[in-house]
């Protein structure tokens, strides 16, 4: 195995098929999108969603000079934006990347803001573009409807289907395998995804020119990471649910905000209901997130156009309306957002950019450990991605304790055994 250097950092994969091997893919489907005759995207039970070889084909034919691994955001990242330009906010680049404006709001749309995860701002600039700007379609993950547990790739054409497939899916998917969608469209599209899935969009557009051409806007949501279907699986099993292929349909967030998990299944009895809090069920979820989600530099969509999350900076007051935090990261997003609230799909006022750093208080302390967590990787002789333009241990050194310090090398030393991160897995489907 050929071991790649990159900025000091090793990527331990010869071919595309490492990638999922030693646990450094994302699960955003970019690869199938490049070589979709050599890949096909499928759901494990422990690892996400994976790409696997099609039959007959060769490997060695996914080496590093493939377009698969060119675009790959698994195993490499870099900010490429204009740091020298006084439009974005200098106190924020190193930790929150290009950021030229925040506001916070909500979707006009009160249906679409009830059903929203966080005031349904995602949705509400999606259907803009749709109804005003002349796109296309919109590319996003939306439930599978044979097994509502799992997700699937979708293009969504108006208000109806966008409404039908709002809320946040904590849950596998990889929205990236359907790009080619974008490629077809006569017109643009846009392009909402984690924001793995929006780095790897734009890794592949520098390829595909009918690509570049055709993304119209992407929208990244904050990520806290993707939790692998076991998860979703115990957490049904918890709920009560003893069959899952019963299950009607599976909601994560949304109707209210944050919302409530809800989960419908049916027995011979009848059709029975059960609710958590999303407290309740993202705290269960969240220790089954796939490894690469945490040697993450990017939880808030730092190469999309416009990134949406939760305001957490303020305590959400029992039967709040949702609210969002929006923030343009190029030109582009900023003028999109400026138009939607003009037209009235989105109400939102232009906040201080402090309010990104306080709704997410804890990631400059994830990306401090970060750097700590790499550095044991490549000791260890475990998977290592190469990262570029992310400031990593000015955060380890000024953010964490020392006992966090210490803890960011021994914790990551201990999952390197655990998981099992210096032996390759097999991309077995469900």
């Amino acid at each position: 195995m050929r071991l790649e250097e990159c900025q000091g950092q090793r990527v331990k994969a010869a071919t595309l098929t490492d990638i999922p091997s030693f646990q450094l893919c994302a699960g955003c489907g970019v690869c199938v999108a490049a070589q979709p005759d050599a890949l096909e995207m499928v759901d494990m039970l422990d690892h996400c969603r994976r790409p696997r070889l099609r039959p007959g084909i060769d490997p060695r034919t996914l080496g590093p000079d493939s377009d698969a691994m060119k675009v790959c955001p698994g195993i490499r990242l870099a900010h490429t934006f204009d740091r020298s330009s006084p439009a974005y906010k200098r106190e924020l680049m190193d930790g929150w990347g290009p950021v030229l404006e925040v506001w916070e709001g909500h979707a006009g749309d009160a249906a679409i803001r009830w059903a929203g995860s966080s005031g349904g701002a995602v949705t509400a600039l999606a259907l803009y573009c749709l109804e005003r700007e002349g796109m296309h379609g919109v590319l996003h993950t939306g439930a599978r409807e044979d097994v509502p547990y799992l997700n699937q790739t979708v293009m969504s054409r108006s208000r109806e289907e966008l409404l039908s497939r709002t809320g946040s899916r904590y849950a596998p998917s990889s929205p990236c395998d359907g790009l080619q969608q974008i490629m077809d469209a006569p017109q643009p599209c846009v392009f909402i995804g984690k924001p793995c899935d929006v780095a790897a969009a734009q890794n592949l557009r520098r390829l595909r020119p009918e690509l570049d051409a055709k993304l119209g806007l992407t929208i990244g949501f904050f990520c806290a990471g993707t939790p692998s279907t076991r998860g979703t699986l115990e957490l049904l099993k918890r709920a009560g649910v003893s069959d899952p292929a019963t299950v009607r349909s599976l909601r994560y967030r949304g109707n209210g905000w944050p919302g409530m998990w809800r989960v419908e299944w049916e027995e011979d009895d009848g059709v029975h209901v059960k609710e958590m809090t999303y407290a309740d069920s993202w705290g269960f979820l969240q220790k089954y997130r796939q490894w690469r989600c945490y040697i993450c530099p990017d939880h808030t969509g730092e190469f999309a156009d416009v990134s949406v999350g939760d305001p957490w900076y303020r305590q959400v007051e029992p039967g709040e309306a949702g609210s969002s935090l929006i923030v343009a990261r190029t030109e582009r997003g900023r003028r999109i957002i400026e138009e939607a609230i003009a037209a009235g799909y989105l109400v939102a006022q232009v906040v201080p950019a402090e309010r990104l750093p306080q709704s997410q208080p804890n990631l400059l302390k994830t990306r401090g450990s970060l750097w700590a967590r790499l550095w044991t990787l490549r000791l260890l002789g475990a998977g290592v991605p190469a990262y570029r333009g992310f400031g990593m241990f000015r955060y380890w050194w000024s953010e964490l304790s020392w006992r966090e310090k210490i803890q960011s090398f021994a914790g990551t030393a201990k999952r390197v055994f655990r998981k099992r991160l210096r032996h390759r897995i097999e991309v077995t489907p469900l």
